[in-house]
């Protein structure tokens, strides 16, 4: 739905969101409900983008690990360019104009000509309806829109949470993204003995593709449920993570093959197949599986903090092909604007599909964070995603997921923020090997 109530100070030929075509006088997007009553300023950001290299390197680990199972899956072609996110300006309100005698009453401020009026008898919501966020009079209509003023409402996307026994996740829109492209999914299962499995599965959407919030989802979805499906069954916890990222692949494949009649708005912003990234954890049977496609990592974070935390994945990316080839240090490749173009996703657009599955058997009580980008761009190292991570975080888990996307809207907020936090107790009876540098 458009609204096309009064003239725009300033005329765009597409919304700033979504690349929509817009039509002289529009006030909002009706693709996105981008607000069209401020001109945005263009952020300074790094969003996920794809690039056509291959993937490849070892994870950095502190632990010892298994090998990994499977092999090679599907392959397609390379992805597209980049994407812009936006945020929103406050527009001042005109002021009034000071009556000359002193004794007559101040004329009113003239009213903001982007305000619509509001009528408080006839625009008032019945009860139990849900109320506008912006003119906080009218009723919101199906279509998540303002029946008084039109102003699109906030998604339920924009800020989700979740608790679910032990392990909790958290994901904001970010204060520059004008939706939130990540997606996760938290679980807890039991083992043919009976013993628990815990599972988060942490999805980001890679910007220049096509539909990256439904590619993130549908792939949380699609691999939460696989592994809820094989775990019971007696599956290894990872070879169930390997299949459970292959199920996740498909899920995002399957949104490519959708006709394009059903995608108008994909003709008007991108052509590349949906396309996300994956990082993943399970914990069951005293062991703790890591498997991931992309720039999305996994922490682990020692209760004792005089032990060393540990990245327990490596990058699909640009930045990480040129440390481990040897020509920059860590610290010069993610300085580089090529740092996040990454070099394994999931999507029809993707090249050889190769998951990364590591386990591991850890002999101390920790903390396992698993996050996109958007967390880990302010808390890069080990060393300081721990010092991130509150103390009591092991206890109360989505406190503590709440704590690190507030850390990451501190420092700017540049991208969407999703991590999932996944206590870990070392059983009575474990003696697995100890936390060492490699």
């Amino acid at each position: 739905m458009k609204m096309s109530q009064k003239p725009q100070e300033t005329a765009l030929s597409k919304c700033p969101g979504c690349e929509e075509p817009l039509e002289p006088g529009d006030l909002f997007c009706g693709a996105c409900g981008y607000d069209l009553s401020a001109v945005p300023a263009v952020p300074q950001d790094h969003p996920t983008i794809a690039m056509t290299a291959p993937a490849g390197g070892e994870a950095e680990v502190r632990f010892d690990r298994r090998a990994e199972p499977g092999g090679p899956g599907e392959s397609g072609g390379p992805a597209g360019s980049s994407a812009s996110d936006d945020f929103e300006l406050a527009a001042p309100a005109p002021a009034g104009t000071p009556s000359a005698d002193a004794s007559a009453p101040a004329p009113a401020a003239a009213p903001d000509p982007r305000t619509p009026a509001v009528d408080p008898v006839a625009a008032t919501p019945p009860a139990g309806a849900k109320r506008c966020v912006a003119c906080r009079a009218g009723s919101v209509d199906t279509d998540g829109y303002c029946e008084n003023c039109g102003h699109a409402q906030p998604r339920e996307r924009d800020h989700m949470e979740q608790e679910l026994g032990s392990v909790a996740a958290v994901s904001d829109r970010g204060l520059r993204h004008h939706r939130n492209e990540d997606s996760f999914a938290v679980s807890t299962t039991a083992l043919p003995d009976g013993s628990p499995a815990v599972v988060a599965i942490v999805c980001d959407g890679v910007s220049s593709a096509s539909r990256p919030d439904e590619a993130s989802a549908a792939a949380a979805s699609a691999a939460n449920e696989a592994l809820l499906e094989s775990l019971p069954r007696g599956t290894h916890p990872q070879q169930a993570m390997h299949e459970a990222i292959l199920a996740a692949a498909e899920a995002v494949n399957a949104l490519a093959q959708e006709p394009a009649r059903a995608r108008e708005h994909d003709r008007h912003r991108h052509q590349n197949a949906p396309a996300c990234t994956l990082v993943g954890s399970i914990m069951a049977g005293g062991l703790l599986i890591v498997g991931w496609v992309g720039d999305s990592r996994v922490y682990w974070v020692p209760d004792d903090r005089t032990n060393p935390p540990a990245r327990l994945t490596e990058d699909d990316s640009w930045a990480a092909q040129m440390v481990a080839a040897g020509l920059m240090n860590e610290a010069e490749a993610y300085a580089d604007e090529r740092a996040h173009a990454i070099t394994g996703w999931l999507g029809a657009d993707a090249y050889d599909l190769e998951p990364h599955t590591v386990s591991f058997k850890p002999d101390r009580p920790g903390l396992v964070v698993v996050c996109t980008d958007g967390l880990w761009n302010y808390a890069e190292s080990a060393a300081e995603m721990a010092a991130a991570v509150p103390a009591d975080a092991h206890q109360r888990p989505l406190h503590g997921a709440q704590v690190l996307v507030g850390h990451a809207l501190d420092g700017g907020g540049h991208d969407n923020v999703t991590v999932a936090l996944l206590p870990f107790a070392v059983e009575p009876q474990g003696a697995g090997s100890a936390c060492g540098t490699t």
